[in-house]
Parts: C-alpha cells; structure tokens; sequence
C-alpha cells in the first residue's frame, strides 16, 4: 500500500478493518474483566465501582493496543510510514495516570485509613487492560480472576488469621491534670494493651489538652469492647472526653 490509496482505502480498506477489529475485541475483553473485577466494589456500595473500574482496563488496553499498529495512524496504510513507538512509554503513563487516580480514593481520618484496596485493585485492572491490549489474553484472564477472588473472599481468610487488635483513641483533658506518659502506659498494660510506638500526639489549647495514640492488644485473640474500653478511659482523672475506634491502616 502507498500514499496514492484513496482517502476510503486508507481507513476503511480490509487491513485497516482488521487491525480496527482486533482493537474492538481487545476494548470488549477488557471491558468484560474489568467490570468483573469492579463488581466487588459495588457489591460492597464503594464509590469506584463497576464503571470505573470497566473504564480503566479499557482505557489501558486501547492506549497499549494502539501503539502495536503504527503503521495504519492518520490513514497511513502502511507498515513502513510511521515509526513504531516505545510501547514501555505509553505504559508509563497509564501507571502514571492511575497513580493520580488511586491516590483520588485513598482516605485518611486521624489513623485510620481507607480506600488502600480500592486503590490497589484499580492499579490492578490497569495492568489487567494492558495486558489484553498486547495479546497476552491468557495472563489478563488469571490476572483478573486472582484479583477479583482475591477482592472477595482476601477479607473474609484475613479475618479468621491471628492478628492483634488496634484501636484508635482521642482523649481530652482538662488541662493540667494529663496523665504522664508512664501512667498513661501502666494504665493500658493492666488492660491488655500496649501504647503503639510513636503515636502518641498531643494538642493543648483553650483550656483542655488531645491526646491521640493507638493501642494495641498485648495478646491474639483479647477481647476488645469499645464501650468497656471507653468506660475505662473516662475513668482516668480529668477525662472530658472520649473518641475511639478501630484503628484500620
């Protein structure tokens, strides 16, 4: 094929539909495992779901499998016209491009921290699309059913494995009777816990001071009881208030 095809020959002729084909099929595989993948993050009312996560495996393909056709941009039919681009590149800046969008859902509330897994699994099914968009189908379909599998049920096996609990505390002093930090940490021993090492901030001002820390369970396996703990907590002298949750990072 030369520069004297006519302008329907350079975009409509049969290897220019072909290659148009390959692409549609890539686009419609990844499209597929995508919203495979994304359905556990609907299932569960997450706000990057389905769609988005369809969205960005076929995105990845269609940007990968483009640069495996060179020669057939702006109607160019033919091999030789164009020179064949760095396909290393353009994955560089998909990786980059989801690198602004995972870092989009990822939330940090004093020390808890949510959205790491939503986050982890778009990266996932970027590397799922680009995969796809350079043929290697096999690899995108395992990549795609470990990562779902993984999304659905990853929970439910990290559940029943030994882990020590965490739970995130703010409380406020009046200020001037804090406890030292000694007290502090003889007081949660006698309860099963351990003050986390370098958590422990303190915010004083208008008259009363914060204290926020994480303590963690000396013990697998310790009964934790948010109301017992907080009950406990009051306790302490000049206590005004209590903040307490599990401490998720």
């Amino acid at each position: 094929m030369g520069s004297g095809l006519s302008l329907w020959d350079r975009y409509w002729s049969p290897p220019v539909l072909e290659a148009n084909l390959l692409v549609f099929a890539s686009l419609l595989g990844a499209l597929v495992l995508g919203l495979l993948v994304g359905y556990e993050r609907s299932y569960h009312s997450r706000a990057a779901g389905m769609r988005t996560y369809g969205i960005v495996c076929m995105a990845s393909a269609a940007l990968t499998a483009f640069v495996g056709y060179p020669g057939f941009w702006w109607g160019q039919a033919d091999a030789g016209a164009v020179a064949a681009a760095d396909p290393t590149r353009v994955i560089q800046g998909i990786v980059t491009g989801i690198g602004f969008l995972g870092a989009g859902v990822i939330m940090r509330d004093g020390f808890t921290i949510s959205g790491l897994t939503t986050a982890a699994s778009i990266w996932a099914t970027s590397a799922i699309g680009v995969l796809v968009g350079v043929g290697l189908y096999a690899a995108a379909i395992l990549l795609a059913g470990l990562t779902a599998g993984l999304m659905m049920w990853g929970g439910r096996i990290e559940a029943r494995l030994p882990a020590l609990s965490a739970l995130a505390v703010t409380v406020t002093f009046v200020d001037g009777q804090e406890p030292g930090g000694d007290d502090l940490r003889e007081a949660l021993a006698e309860w099963g816990f351990r003050l986390a090492d370098g958590s422990l901030q303190i915010h004083t001002g208008r008259g009363e001071s914060r204290w926020h820390f994480v303590m963690v369970a000396h013990r697998v396996g310790t009964d934790v009881s948010l109301p017992d703990v907080t009950r406990r907590l009051r306790a302490l002298s000049g206590v005004q208030a209590v903040e307490l949750a599990h401490a998720r990072n």
